[in-house]
């Protein structure tokens, strides 16, 4: 299929970006464009104008500034991933990354650009909320920020307004000694995950949880934490057995809906299962966890 007719406008600035949006209340921002173009297409999207902001080369940046790792809205999640601050502060990130799509997919399409169209089977909606991140906007009324607790809705729908624009995401530094996992479960190589999951464990030296922090996607219309899991290990010496009980409760606490792809069943068994197994890898990468294992 083609899309429905609309008239295109490459932004020269932010400014100019914001006013085009303004203009047009059924206007659309595009980036990478490999989340909207194929909705075009299928015209699952009809926008009377597309704002292009790709030509916003100040927005094409990735920076650590005061604890945070920042992303401009620009910058691509293939130069994202391979970034050496992503490398050295924020794994996580860059392993998410690597399960989005295909190369193709990753050298076009934008970090921030997936947060802000929220497919609540993306895996990059959940690492934002897993690690509590501000999404950045702008728009006639100036700058303007969202925690992603708050940000993200319903599939594809988020608190960002009609005529405001993502500038950029901060994604706050875990603490040091801080282990992580991404693991995720899709038909097939390239597919949107039917279920998956981003963990965060800090330990003491002595490998009791200080912190934990888990987050699932593809089981509801938004990325889901599970504060009743976390809660559960806070406190508790990462086991094996302390994991699974986490994924029971984690399990108890989903409501996944089903579809041509995967039963609510199914779902809620591979999140249990998801849950155990990338607590255990994120321990693995703590100081506690790789003393243990050698």
């Amino acid at each position: 299929m083609k899309p429905a007719p609309f008239t295109y406008r490459r932004a020269a600035t932010l400014g100019e970006a914001v006013d085009l949006l303004a203009a047009d209340p059924d206007a659309k921002v595009i980036a990478g464009g490999q989340s909207l173009v194929p909705m075009l297409n299928m015209r699952l999207a009809r926008p009377g104008t597309l704002v292009d902001i790709g030509a916003l080369s100040a927005l094409d940046y990735v920076d650590v500034v005061a604890g945070r790792l920042e992303v401009g809205a620009t910058a691509t999640q293939a130069d994202v991933a391979a970034h050496p601050l992503v490398r050295a502060h924020l794994p996580v990130l860059a392993a998410a990354i690597a399960r989005i799509g295909h190369s193709q997919i990753r050298n076009r399409g934008t970090v921030c650009g997936s947060i802000a169209h929220h497919d609540p089977s993306a895996e990059l909606p959940a690492v934002a909320l897993a690690l509590d991140a501000e999404i950045l906007a702008f728009g006639p009324r100036g700058p303007v920020s969202y925690a992603a607790a708050s940000f993200f809705t319903g599939t594809f729908d988020t608190a960002l307004a009609a005529d405001e624009i993502v500038t950029a995401v901060q994604f706050p530094l875990p603490a040091p000694a801080t282990g992580w996992a991404f693991a995720e479960v899709a038909r097939r190589s390239g597919d949107f995950a039917l279920v998956g999951c981003v963990a965060l464990l800090r330990t003491d030296a002595a490998g009791t949880v200080e912190e934990a922090r888990l987050a699932l996607f593809g089981v509801a219309s938004t990325p889901v934490r599970l504060p009743e899991a976390e809660d559960l290990l806070t406190g508790r010496p990462a086991t094996a057995e302390a994991f699974e009980e986490a994924a029971r409760v984690a399990a108890e606490h989903l409501d996944p809906g089903s579809d041509s792809h995967a039963s609510a069943d199914y779902r809620r068994e591979v999140a249990a299962h998801l849950v155990a197994t990338t607590l255990a890898d994120a321990f693995a990468r703590t100081p506690a966890g790789s003393t243990a294992d050698a």
